[in-house]
């Protein structure tokens, strides 16, 4: 639905505010955006479970990636900055310098904390440590973190249009009924996601792409309760070999007198 909305050409109006919202920018300077990933996703299995992105160009060059990611996998500053550095330096054709290099963007939307800071948003550049001086404007980096909506220790001013924005996309009813009041752009969105809600094939996508990502999450839960496990497992056998009763084990890791038991004679089959 966020690809139908604002990875479409013909539905730009609602792209250009939402970059304007995040930006910071008047609309004016957002039109001639082209679209440079418009297709929508056709094959979910190669699609990167609970990531989508929207890759746009500026007239004057400047390249913005958007992407909606609902699962935390982790190390998200990272992955950022490596997705960041392949748009930046994939610029470059051979035999051309570094004057054709443009500005380029990331906006990440994430279902997850991924900062401490008190902010819905927050925006990252290069500057020295002391001054504060911006070395270069060609790279910014934006997350707009969804879960932050909800904290009542974060401020939030309900008119401002970036606010608005990421409420769209959050997705409660509610809420956006009374969005589209307020935000004659939001009312235009909101009307996109009324008709792709009723057509059958796209709501079969979705279903389709909703459970792939309910996969992938199973998967990651189950992965941390294995290493939870292990972690168990390697802590019984050092108590072991201090010689501790099983009564004690049992308090320091969790495991019952039978798994103790099985550890104890896995590790005696191994001396042997």
């Amino acid at each position: 639905m966020f690809k139908y909305i604002f990875g479409s050409q013909q539905h730009k109006r609602a792209l250009v505010s939402f970059l304007s919202a995040v930006l910071r920018l008047p609309k004016e300077e957002l039109e001639g955006l082209e679209i440079l990933n418009s297709e929508l996703i056709k094959n979910h299995k190669k699609d990167k479970k609970g990531v989508l992105d929207v890759r746009v160009k500026t007239k004057d060059g400047k390249e913005i990636d958007i992407e909606v990611q609902i699962i935390d996998s982790g190390y998200m500053a990272e992955r950022t900055l490596f997705y960041w550095s392949k748009m930046y330096t994939q610029q470059l054709e051979s035999g051309l310098d570094y004057t054709h290099l443009k500005k380029c963007i990331t906006i990440n939307i994430v279902d997850f904390d991924v900062t401490p800071l008190k902010k819905l948003s927050s925006v990252y550049h290069i500057f020295e440590d002391e001054t504060k001086f911006k070395l270069t404007d060609v790279l910014e980096i934006h997350f707009l973190e969804l879960k932050k909506l909800y904290n009542s220790e974060i401020p939030k001013d309900e008119n401002d249009p970036l606010v608005m924005w990421m409420e769209f996309i959050d997705g409660k009813r509610e809420v956006i009924d009374v969005l589209s009041k307020k935000n004659d752009d939001i009312n235009y969105a909101y009307d996109l996601l009324k008709i792709i809600s009723k057509d059958k094939k796209a709501r079969m996508e979705y279903e389709s792409r909703l459970a792939a990502i309910r996969d992938e999450m199973t998967r990651l839960h189950v992965a941390k309760e294995e290493g939870k496990q292990e972690g168990k497992i390697e802590v019984a056998e050092n108590l072991i070999n201090l010689g501790l009763d099983v009564n004690t084990i049992i308090k320091a890791t969790g495991l019952t007198e039978e798994e103790i038991e099985r550890i104890r004679k896995e590790m005696k089959n191994k001396t042997h």
